[in-house]
């Protein structure tokens, strides 16, 4: 605690430097850990707001690669090592930490801020016993976005639900691979919240699960086997070169630059391939439910980056006066008048789905909503699991593994070892580690 208040108090005495403002013993500084992904590096460009409203608060970042960041911010709740006072966490690490009592409750916060009108499935999913244990900034489930000039020219039209073997045919109508154009752009780079969290959505449409209701692990299934074929068979002959290493960010990149046909994956994407100013084929994209297979389950995901403070912070009451700040109504209506009402944080408010000017400037709204409220974390797969959780199993063990599990998969989309193989090394290390945890 003594090296993070030295670093505060570096960090006051240059912004005094900088701005001419004498720092003094009643500011405090909320060092906030956050991923680099658009939403938040937008509003760390609004902050601005914040402080000039709360003079006696100083804000310090620290923006990191999502892998990364959930390596740092999970090592540090996990040893107390009070880096931060606001964490970006998920939908996945909020229950299980706020149990550990690792976080601090929100639900004292105003009641202008409006606990109600958070959306129920993503409310739920940040609560435990009744206490709030993160605010969300933005929601998110998994859709399709294609490109309606491509799919026009291939002479098929994407429906409002499709298939996968419907997906299949339309990668291969629409990859030219000469002018660097490809069918279908999925997350290749290994992490459990990268790949892993992808496949996994995936793999509920096909009927797998990671393990059977006595917790067993389930890569030698004939589901599993299926899922990750296909995928395979998808990246390889339809997909650009070095998907290995791409996630959310580099296939983002790849779509607004005209590169990708279709492009499964957060729904949180859709303002920003829509965005003229960063996409180049902002006029034509179209969107469509996460595909199926006929099984019951669609392949997509439920999520939250949501903000929480760690137990162990020194600076709790001004750093729930910025998250208060960050997920609010107010906040919402400050970027739209920056950069228009598409580009808002979508997915966590009910009266965001309500408001005509919202619904008016992102065509995406209401596929988003109901991607959202189709998901649902509490029966995910088609077969029984003792498990919730979607794209992630909602126990503490489940990040390790799935990182493993995760590198296994990147391995086999880079052409190191077969899918069958990978699935092999999946199965073989999730026993080991399940065993040695005690289920």
């Amino acid at each position: 605690m003594y090296l993070k208040t030295m670093v505060r108090a570096a960090g006051v005495l240059a912004l005094a430097a900088a701005t001419g403002v004498h720092a003094d013993s009643h500011t405090t500084t909320v060092t906030i850990a956050t991923v680099n992904n658009g939403d938040m590096i937008r509003m760390q460009g609004l902050t601005d707001d914040f402080t000039s409203r709360n003079p006696d608060i100083a804000l310090e970042w620290v923006t990191l690669e999502e892998n990364v960041l959930r390596q740092r911010v999970t090592q540090d709740i996990a040893t107390k090592g009070g880096q931060f006072d606001v964490l970006t966490i998920g939908t996945y690490e909020v229950p299980i930490w706020g149990n550990n009592g690792w976080l601090v409750s929100l639900n004292d916060l105003p009641a202008d801020w409006d606990i109600d009108d958070l959306l129920p499935a993503i409310r739920s999913g940040l609560t435990v016993d009744g206490e709030l244990y993160a605010a969300p900034f933005y929601g998110e489930s998994s859709m399709v976005m294609y490109r309606t000039d491509l799919m026009e020219k291939a002479g098929m039209e994407m429906p409002e639900a499709p298939t996968w073997d419907f997906i299949r045919q339309a990668a291969a109508a629409m990859t030219d691979k000469d002018n660097e154009i490809y069918g279908v752009c999925l997350r290749g780079k290994a992490g459990w919240g990268e790949n892993a969290a992808f496949i996994t959505a995936m793999s509920n449409s096909f009927g797998a699960r990671w393990f059977d209701e006595d917790w067993k692990p389930q890569f030698d299934s004939e589901a599993w086997a299926n899922t990750l074929d296909f995928y395979m068979d998808l990246m390889t002959n339809y997909g650009p070169p070095g998907a290995s290493t791409n996630g959310f960010n580099e296939n983002l990149s790849l779509f607004q630059q005209g590169k990708c046909g279709m492009w499964i994956d957060a729904t949180v994407a859709a303002s920003f391939v829509t965005n003229p100013k960063d996409s180049t084929v902002a006029d034509s994209v179209g969107f469509a439910l996460a595909p199926d297979n006929g099984l019951g389950k669609r392949g997509n995901w439920l999520w939250a980056w949501s903000l929480a403070i760690p137990a162990g912070s020194d600076a709790t009451g001004a750093a729930k006066k910025f998250i208060e700040w960050a997920t609010s109504r107010e906040y919402t209506a400050l970027v739209a008048s920056k950069e228009g009402w598409a580009n808002v944080p979508p997915g966590t408010r009910t009266s965001l789905y309500e408001n005509p000017a919202y619904l008016e400037a992102a065509p995406f709204a209401e596929m988003t909503l109901g991607s959202i409220n189709a998901a649902d974390p509490t029966q995910p797969t088609v077969d029984p699991v003792p498990y919730t959780g979607i794209q992630f199993v909602a126990i503490p063990e489940f990040a390790g593994i799935a990182t493993q599990v995760g590198q296994e998969f990147s391995a086999a989309l880079a052409g190191r070892q077969t899918a069958a193989e990978a699935l092999a090394k999946a199965q073989a290390l999730t026993a080991e580690e399940m065993e040695a945890a005690g289920y």
